[in-house]
């Protein structure tokens, strides 16, 4: 199963086998004050420094929103998906909980978007599908219906069947269908990590569908956040994950480890490239 991304000029290949893709998680305003106001005011520099920055750091697909409080997001969304065009070669996903703000992105995008997201809740299905379908574009499926997120594998399961069976039925491949199984903190609920791992193994044995993981949110609230986040995108990575969206610059040397222990790096070249990047000059010369 291949999920294909790309600008005017990258193409990025999601799937088994494949280097795990990344998604630059930094343009996007939740709990990041200064980002927050400066989109109030129309100001979209840390939008272009972020995306100047997390390209450099490795990412392969670069995240957009701008949902915040205050903010017209059909109007600036769009504005900060052409800029970064603009900044950055990479492709994009699409990020917005509102398809009319979704559409006016979909519109100025050259190449082939992620979306994010649908949920398996009626109203998410009948007006995020057909945008998806028009626009030619993958989507990110959040396991989440109108009864909420459940507790379990099991229900989680049963509304990644439902999203892909409607989005079939809307003319959707299932190779454009990444799965989001939702990670919340293991500091409020120290089940919530085995869970997640328990529905990624599920979902990809029955469906088959890449899967992609919010995986900082684990950390949340406990000390040492980055130690407890690279040993999570690890775990997911052996269960089936096949996309992260992650802070590139924290985890990026523990994914490619987990993906040269799974065979996804052949000859170890970008494991061994990524090193030689972190010495000094010094140090290589040693």
């Amino acid at each position: 199963m291949e999920t294909g991304i790309s600008s005017i000029t990258r193409e990025v290949i999601i799937g088994d086998g494949h280097p795990t893709a990344l998604i630059g998680e930094r343009i996007n305003p939740a709990g990041r004050k200064k980002l927050q106001e400066a989109l109030k005011r129309g100001d979209l520099e840390m939008v272009q420094r972020e995306a100047l920055s997390q390209a450099e750091a490795g990412a392969d697909i670069l995240d957009v929103s701008v949902g915040t409080f205050g903010v017209d997001e059909v109007k600036l969304l769009p504005e900060a998906v052409q800029l970064v065009i603009e900044t950055v070669d990479l492709p994009l996903c699409i990020d917005s909980a509102y398809p009319k703000a979704m559409e006016a992105a979909l519109k100025v995008y050259k190449g082939k978007p992620l979306v994010n997201s649908v949920t398996g809740e009626e109203h998410s299905l009948a007006r995020v599908l057909p945008l998806v379908k028009d626009y030619g574009a993958a989507v990110i499926g959040l396991v989440q219906d109108d009864e909420g997120i459940p507790k379990n594998s099991e229900r989680r399961l049963a509304i990644t069947r439902k999203i892909v069976e409607r989005a079939e039925s809307a003319g959707i491949s299932r190779r454009d269908i990444l799965i989001d199984c939702l990670t919340f903190a293991v500091g409020a609920d120290p089940t919530s990590g085995s869970i997640v791992i328990d529905t990624i193994r599920k979902i990809k044995a029955e469906l088959g569908v890449n899967l992609t993981l919010g995986a900082s949110n684990v950390s949340f609230g406990l000390p040492d956040r980055s130690l407890l986040n690279k040993a999570f995108v690890a775990m997911a990575i052996a269960a089936g994950v096949t996309c992260l969206i992650v802070d590139v610059a924290q985890v990026q040397s523990a994914v490619l480890a987990a993906d040269l222990i799974m065979g996804r790096d052949r000859r170890a070249r970008r494991y061994i490239e990524a090193y030689r990047q972190r010495q000094t000059p010094h140090e290589q010369k040693e």
